[in-house]
């Protein structure tokens, strides 16, 4: 475990507990977002619930956000610095990968401008694009290649 995560969670406003440091750790080794189920097996015999508290504690922080990539599962992914208990400033696309299943942020591709009419409220904002992640596409490519 990364030694200086506990100064990380306190300036996000978290008290740093044993479950949420393995959480965070776990989080940031992680290199596409990851749904609860995942994040329980990976931290087994951790206890669902204490993690469920422990993902949603770190949502309302700005820690990290929470991905509806259309599959039924909420994924989560950590947050850029700027995310705090007030908003998330991290604004971007998502990708699903319909081969491996995988969802990435992509912060370089900024979600477009919505205008919406005066009377409307805008509270979230998300874009998932689908298609096939460039993993998938580097292993088609070589099983293509050596079938040949």
């Amino acid at each position: 475990m990364k030694s200086n995560l506990e100064p990380y969670l306190i300036s996000k406003n978290i008290q740093p507990t044993a479950m949420r440091l393995l959480v965070f750790d776990f989080l940031l080794s992680q290199t596409s977002a990851i749904a609860l189920t995942d994040i329980e097996k990976g931290l087994a015999p951790a206890d669902r619930i204490t993690i469920y508290r422990t993902l949603k504690t770190f949502v309302e922080n700005g820690l990290i956000h929470a991905i509806e990539d259309g599959t039924g599962s909420t994924k989560y992914a950590i947050c850029k610095e700027e995310c705090t208990a007030e908003g998330h400033n991290d604004v971007h696309v998502h990708f699903y990968c319909n081969q491996c299943k995988e969802t990435y942020c992509l912060p370089k591709s900024q979600i477009p401008e919505v205008r919406l009419p005066a009377t409307f409220k805008l509270e979230e904002l998300s874009l998932i694009a689908k298609g096939v992640c460039e993993k998938c596409l580097n292993n088609a490519i070589e099983l293509h290649s050596n079938s040949g």
